[in-house]
């Protein structure tokens, strides 16, 4: 998972000063060596590590603080805030023209994902925002990089243009502007092209390309993996183009951090957008707060509410909850709820919203999305009795013999299953037997990164122990 050595550290630095009633500044001291070392590690730019550690001090020594009541919930809280104010104080969204078309221009050297992030965008826009994108592959040097745009701008039905690689890249825009007004699109964006380092050739290009078409944005793709690196890239193309975001590519991959908590501190240029996986629809706005609370543990839920809702028809979530609250909940349901899931994503980006919890991140870790499928193939190898009336299989070991056989799977994944759907009833009604005061508890504990009382079988997934290990069997 993204971020996940300096979530930990950060953690556990943080873990030793709450829970004391009394700090003293060798204490804090001790924490931001902690910090510092973490932050360092992460391939943070040093003089961010410097400007975050002043900030936190400042606020952590105060007297307010070291004689108050809670003083290490409150240098949580110093620390949360100074994180966000480093990563972005608020959210940048992308500028779109109120009339008239909205024209992106694409920046990037290679490797950075920069060509399939040009399709994540247009699908994006296209579903969130109701615009008509158009592409334009002016990417001529490297090689099948308009090949690529082209199977994208298929892939997601979007209308693109190019001339090849032989034609001049401003030619290229110039005349796929016309195209893409004759199409009657709203959104224009435009694919440029990328270098294995940064040179003038590339610069004057791009700031030819510039004049031309006068772009609303100039969006930057920085490959999250670089580190501090992305601070260089991002300064040499700010300096000639003026760039207005960045787009973070990779942030599902072994980041370390450094690009997110350097780029905006060092160049000022806002994130605007981070992409967090492979598929096309594996991209969104960058929520600075958010992110800062899920470095801490503190877990990402308006993420995840936002995920839901975009995936899942409000209709359809209702039914859902009123039939796992009732004793009908069946294999037909398991099923839809699995499609459900799928809609949303992997199973491990899921999980990373989830507050805190070392245990629920070290089993999105091992989490397998094949599993689901697994699923999917057992409960199509019954009958639609056997789906409907889940007592059949309970009280059946050749119903379940033959349900294996004809899934390819064990009658030990079969029994699993079984549990799995109890597991789901049996919390359906446990939640729908909670007061008022219980809720707001178990809200508050997810708030703080704690897991709710009667929620522990999470815990013993990740460890394979206890009542919920046939459930992880079909989690990792």
């Amino acid at each position: 998972m993204a971020f996940d050595s300096l979530s930990s550290r950060l953690q556990m630095a943080m873990r030793r000063m709450t829970g004391r009633g009394r700090l003293n500044e060798k204490d804090i001291e001790d924490m931001l060596r902690e910090v510092r070392l973490s932050l360092l590690e992460a391939d943070v730019n040093y003089k961010v590590v410097k400007q975050f550690l002043a900030g936190v001090k400042e606020e952590a020594l105060g007297e307010k603080i070291l004689k108050g009541l809670n003083p290490g919930e409150q240098v949580v809280k110093i620390v949360r805030e100074q994180l966000r104010k480093t990563l972005g104080s608020e959210v940048s969204e992308i500028n779109f023209k109120k009339d008239g078309t909205t024209i992106i221009m694409m920046a990037g050297l290679q490797g950075a994902g920069k060509t399939t992030t040009v399709g994540k965008l247009a699908a994006f826009c296209r579903k969130k925002f109701n615009k008509k994108p158009f592409l334009i592959a002016a990417d001529i040097y490297r090689p099948a990089a308009v090949d690529q745009l082209v199977q994208i701008a298929k892939q997601i039905n979007v209308p693109y243009f190019e001339m090849g690689v032989k034609e001049k890249a401003v030619k290229i825009v110039k005349e796929g502007l016309k195209k893409a007004e004759e199409a009657g699109c709203d959104l224009v964006i435009i694919d440029t092209a990328g270098r294995l380092h940064i040179d003038e050739e590339l610069m004057n290009e791009l700031v030819d390309i510039k004049d031309l078409c006068h772009p609303d944005e100039i969006l930057l793709t920085v490959d999250a993996m670089t580190g501090q690196d992305a601070v260089n890239v991002a300064q040499s193309f700010n300096e000639k183009l003026s760039v207005t975001g960045v787009v973070l590519t990779k942030l599902d991959g072994d980041t370390r951090g450094g690009a997110a908590l350097s780029v905006k501190a060092m160049t000022g240029v806002p994130i605007k957008v981070a992409c967090n996986g492979e598929k096309l629809d594996a991209i969104e706005i960058f929520y600075p707060d958010r992110l800062a609370d899920r470095i801490l543990g503190m877990g990402d839920v308006l993420s995840l509410i936002d995920t839901v809702t975009e995936n899942i028809d409000e209709d359809e979530m209702m039914g859902m909850a009123e039939k796992m609250m009732s004793d009908k909940f069946n294999y037909n349901d398991l099923l839809k709820q699995m499609k459900m899931i799928k809609r949303m994503g992997s199973l491990s980006k899921i999980l990373g919203f989830l507050p805190g919890m070392k245990q629920v991140r070290e089993a999105a870790k091992n989490v397998d999305d094949k599993q689901l499928d697994f699923i999917t193939t057992i409960i199509g190898s019954m009958t639609e009795a056997e789906r409907k009336d889940p007592s059949l299989i309970d009280s059946s070991a050749k119903r379940r013999e033959r349900i294996a056989k004809g899934s390819g799977r064990t009658v030990m994944e079969v029994n699993k299953l079984r549990q799995m759907l109890e597991a789901q009833k049996k919390a359906a009604k446990q939640m729908s037997s909670m007061s008022e005061t219980d809720m707001k508890k178990m809200q508050a504990d997810m708030k703080n990164g704690r897991m709710p009382q009667g929620m522990g079988a999470s815990q013993s997934y990740s460890k394979g122990k206890g009542k919920g290990r046939g459930q992880a069997k079909f989690l990792r």
